[in-house]
């Protein structure tokens, strides 16, 4: 499996090891793999018996060996064990899958360290990254952004690894208090918070800039954990694979109870379609959908939630991809996914062109840092729903507030608001199709985290039995961060001192 650029198909491919801690390709690319590898019906009923029998490691180890021929499967194997394993994860089945109402279920991707599906890549990416820096006899400087999440997962991950350092970019003012208490609590010697003056745009920004600076990468041996990281992706294909085998029942059995109903005899090799709801910002989360799609997992509609920073929900509308500056990103109670410049749409967009590198780097080069582009006359763009499945909603703080408030009352399940941002677009997108596939929502944190809009939503705090006891103290530890400027230079600078 080898791996090219969206901004140079042309170059020479490159293995995974090769990807790994770099983020970024040289020419500011994102990687992906130079071509899909692809999944049948018989694969993913015998990857159904490796989950009933061996667990979701062992079944993260069937998938992501498709994406690896540079480390061992034995390797990769023991890695997967050590990372989707208990007490690390609060349930055997690490990402159990539950019904939340007619024709609407919850894949539950917050039972690791942090709370947050994050954990879900990170585990994998900390075992992944020591693994490769041991067999190198290499170190690495991990430079990341967050709006929320994505900062603590990565720090819980890599706290105390041979060979990392974390500096980690946060949005000054713009998480929840947990967020933030939960990253600037740690005080591992090789975990540095820096909470940035501005938006997580300008956060992610400055990652790429300095990312971007090939010297100074190279001197200072940065490396990624942002969702531009290839690997972060590749472990998250797993649990759609997961949840799709947990929403459907064997082929066989559902083949013979479908041709029950229509009495008729019972056809072969017809497996059960499902969409996902995902709310995202960065386009990460959907984007390993779309991938776990063109792979061949039966997948019939990618449904896009966001907030009111609804860049992705406009595009897929109207096709205009008009990126917002930090003036115009709204500061939401779905914090997380504060965010006008989503960094993996580049990837699917490479693909809804036929992977033409040349305009994917005229438009996330050029046009994008120009205020966005517009494929609405591109034939290209018809695509988007009929040939990739996607569709798209957005929510607004009213709609988070009745969406959390309505399944607590009526089902007795809590969720946060990003949550609840893409069970009330599935909600909508139900409505509009009654007879569209089950829709599985991807829950993205605990509700804890957020509990100010709990609180608002239903009247009172998280209730004690919903917040794991390793919380219950989380905002009462000392804070460890550095406030910097909005500037690249300052941040180039605090990385010097902090190595040298």
């Amino acid at each position: 499996m080898k791996y090219i650029s969206t901004r140079d198909a042309q170059a020479r491919p490159v293995g995974f090891t090769d990807i790994l801690l770099g983020g970024l390709a040289p020419d500011g690319g994102l990687y992906l793999p130079q071509e899909y590898p692809q999944i049948d019906a018989a694969t993913l009923e015998a990857w159904r018996t490796v989950l009933a029998e061996e667990g979701y490691a062992a079944l993260a180890a069937r998938v992501i060996g498709l994406f690896i021929d540079d480390i061992p499967q034995a390797d990769l194997a023991a890695m997967t064990a050590r990372a989707y394993s208990t007490p690390k994860f609060a349930t055997e089945a690490i990402v159990p899958v539950t019904d939340l109402e007619d024709g609407i279920k919850l894949a539950h991707l917050s039972d690791g360290p942090t709370a947050a599906f994050k954990d879900m890549a990170m585990q994998l990416l900390g075992e992944l990254f020591e693994y490769v820096l041991a067999h190198r006899g290499e170190s690495i400087n991990i430079l990341g952004a967050t709006s929320g999440d994505t900062g603590s997962s990565a720090e819980y991950a890599m706290r105390g690894r041979d060979g990392i350092r974390v500096f980690m970019l946060t949005p000054a003012g713009r998480m929840s208090p947990f967020q933030q208490a939960q990253m600037f609590g740690l005080d591992d010697p090789n975990i540095f918070n820096i909470a940035l003056d501005g938006v997580f745009d300008d956060c992610q920004d400055v990652v790429k800039a300095v990312s971007g600076d090939a010297d100074f990468k190279a001197e200072y041996r940065i490396g990624a954990v942002n969702s531009i990281n290839w690997a972060r992706l590749m472990a998250q294909i797993v649990y759609y694979v997961s949840s799709w085998l947990r929403a459907t029942e064997p082929a066989a059995a559902s083949a013979t109870e479908q041709a029950q109903s229509a009495g008729a005899e019972a056809p072969a090799g017809q497996p059960q379609r499902v969409s996902f709801c995902v709310p995202t910002g960065n386009f990460g989360d959907v984007c390993a959908g779309h991938i776990a799609r063109q792979m061949g997992l039966p997948i019939d509609r990618l449904i896009v939630a966001t907030n009111e920073n609804d860049v992705l929900d406009e595009f897929f509308r109207t096709g205009a991809y008009r990126v917002r500056g930090s003036a115009e990103t709204q500061a939401t109670s779905s914090p997380s996914m504060d965010i006008s410049k989503a960094s993996n749409f580049e990837r699917f967009v490479f693909d809804l062109l036929g992977r033409d590198a040349a305009r994917c780097a005229d438009l996330f080069g050029a046009q994008v840092p120009a205020g966005g582009f517009d494929l609405a006359d591109d034939p290209a763009f018809a695509q988007v729903g009929t040939d990739y499945g996607f569709a798209s909603g957005a929510s607004t703080h009213a709609d988070r507030l009745a969406t959390i408030k309505s399944c607590w009352f009526s089902a007795g399940v809590l969720i946060d608001p990003h949550t609840a941002d893409g069970v009330k677009v599935a909600r909508d997108f139900r409505a509009q199709h009654p007879d569209a596939a089950p829709i599985v929502c991807l829950e993205t944190a605990l509700p804890v985290k957020f509990a100010d809009t709990i609180r608002e939503a239903i009247g009172t705090q998280p209730p004690a039995d919903t917040v794991p006891e390793r919380f219950h103290d989380v905002l009462n530890a000392p804070r460890h961060v550095t406030d910097l400027p909005d500037d690249v230079d300052t941040v180039k600078n605090f990385i010097r001192q902090a190595i040298d």
